[in-house]
């Protein structure tokens, strides 16, 4: 694993065409802008296990919105803080 040490308004590149923008650190939390290609999902890791579940249960025949709502939905949107 990379560590970097950034400050707020600093960004890293990953590739040609992903830039991590650090936004705002606040406490303990630090507040990322991530700019990618339509074409490439960027999940926060709880996010990408659920759609991961859910493709392999839907692979498997088990339905799963019963159990969970969507999570694409409940994700914060870009200017609420948290």
């Amino acid at each position: 694993m990379l560590v970097l040490t950034r400050k707020a308004k600093q960004s890293i590149m990953i590739g040609d065409d992903v830039e991590v923008t650090v936004l705002g650190v606040h406490g303990e939390k630090v507040r990322l802008g991530i700019q990618a290609p339509s074409d490439v999902p960027v999940h926060r890791t709880e996010i990408y296990l659920e759609i991961q579940r859910q493709e392999d249960a839907q692979g498997s025949g088990t339905d799963v919105s019963s159990e969970v709502g969507d999570p694409l939905r409940e994700t914060e949107g870009p200017n609420e803080q948290g």
